[in-house]
């Protein structure tokens, strides 16, 4: 791999600015994450951080939604906006020359939206469908409420909102979440590609660094309550959510952790897709992901299948997932390791991954990881530390969430 050269620095106000010059690639990307995830959304009012995210870029500065958006295309933006539980992400790539441009079009977003009120109705549609379009998709409906069950709030908190509180949402709570959450201190930029560090730490200077800081809010933890573990869904199908501890991205056994769940689930090789979906033909869709938090983590489990053969799947599965810690073949380390290699090769081609994931491991490590050292630990990984990890992470205190027609329990 080539040599990566990592450059990191802060603004006196804050704002952390790191750069990966990348002189094989033409493009260039940025990956702006500003503190204003839904964790500091005032409490009842869940939904306020994502129709902000909406209304932002409806006109800023001088430019009405319209203009903002000829603004970007112009310039050939491919761009995202989303909302997360600590921060609302901008996203931007193009050709390299013309992400500095965007990066001023972006500093008005960021420090100068018009959060016009007559688009307000709009944002809120918007939002309203998306959270019914989750009730109409039952996957993405367990995983969602099996998060709100198994962490403490305000990170048990749907991203896009709920329903009961989207309605509470009014323009001044909107605007009184960008004036609290958009500040300097908390900021991350990362910017990667075919850049000139000394350029883009100019622009960057000439366009934030006169931002003020403000109050870093507390968030106050709330325990997660019992709650249900059925939902009941007049269906066919029962959708099945599991979650499970684990160790988060800055803990040092988070690889061997990452290295269990792939052998779980990292394609059509794995154990839980061969066992539960292929030989049993229990399930049409059965998964599991490694969410980490800044200080936590859980595994994430999911099947979908028939309400007859539900109970059966949820005992296969779980039965799967604790049978890790009694052998690990060297094959399957050897098609994890694979798997990473080739997801590593494709990351350090593009550069809006890489944009995102340096400012990712700026906010769990406070620095980054090249791709040479994931590369050594992955390497390095061998089958009895993961099943040290497994044996010493075992699968307890489980949060099980049924979507169907009816209830499922633990197996014994």
């Amino acid at each position: 791999m080539p040599e990566q050269n990592i450059l990191a620095e802060q603004l006196p106000n804050g704002l952390t600015l790191i750069m990966e010059p990348m002189s094989e690639v033409r493009s260039a990307a940025f990956s702006l994450l500003v503190p204003a995830g839904s964790i500091y959304e005032p409490e009842g009012f869940n939904g306020t951080a994502s129709i902000l995210t909406d209304l932002i870029t409806r006109g800023a500065g001088s430019r009405n939604s319209r203009e903002l958006s000829s603004a970007l295309d112009n310039l050939g933006i491919q761009r995202s906006e989303s909302v997360g539980w600590n921060f609302v992400t901008f996203s931007a790539a193009s050709v390299a020359e013309n992400v500095i441009p965007a990066l001023k079009v972006y500093a008005d977003v960021i420090r100068d939206p018009l959060l016009p009120q007559e688009q307000f109705p709009a944002a809120m549609s918007s939002a309203e469908q998306s959270l019914l379009a989750v009730e109409d998709d039952p996957q993405r409906k367990v995983l969602v409420e099996l998060r709100r069950r198994c962490y403490d709030a305000p990170w048990n908190r749907p991203v896009d909102g709920t329903l009961s509180e989207l309605e509470a949402v009014t323009p001044a709570n909107v605007r009184s979440h960008y004036k609290r959450s958009f500040r300097p201190n908390g900021t991350i930029l990362g910017v990667a590609g075919h850049i000139d560090p000394a350029q883009v730490r100019e622009a960057v200077q000439e366009l934030f660094g006169d931002w003020s800081t403000s109050e870093v809010r507390d968030v106050t933890r709330v325990p997660r309550t019992a709650a249900e573990t059925h939902i009941e869904a007049d269906s066919a199908q029962t959708h099945i959510g599991l979650a499970f501890d684990a160790v988060p991205y800055r803990h040092e056994d988070y690889y061997a952790a990452w290295a269990a769940v792939s052998i779980l689930s990292g394609g059509s090789s794995s154990r839980l897709f061969t066992e539960v979906r292929e030989k049993r033909g229990l399930c049409y869709s059965v998964y599991a992901s490694l969410n980490s938090l800044l200080e936590e983590a859980r595994i994430l489990a999911y099947a979908g299948t028939t309400v007859e053969r539900a109970q059966e799947t949820l005992d296969v599965m779980l039965a799967e997932i604790r049978k890790l810690k009694e052998g690990i073949d060297d094959s399957e380390l050897f098609r994890c390791k694979a798997r990473a290699k080739s997801a590593l090769i494709m990351q350090q081609e593009s550069t809006s991954a890489r944009a995102s994931s340096i400012a990712r491991d700026w906010f769990h490590l406070g620095r980054v990881q090249t791709l040479d050292e994931i590369h050594r630990k992955l390497d390095d990984l061998t089958v009895p530390q993961i099943l040290d990890y497994v044996r010493e992470h075992p699968v307890d205190d489980i949060t099980l969430l049924a979507v169907g027609p009816q209830p499922l329990h633990l197996p014994g």
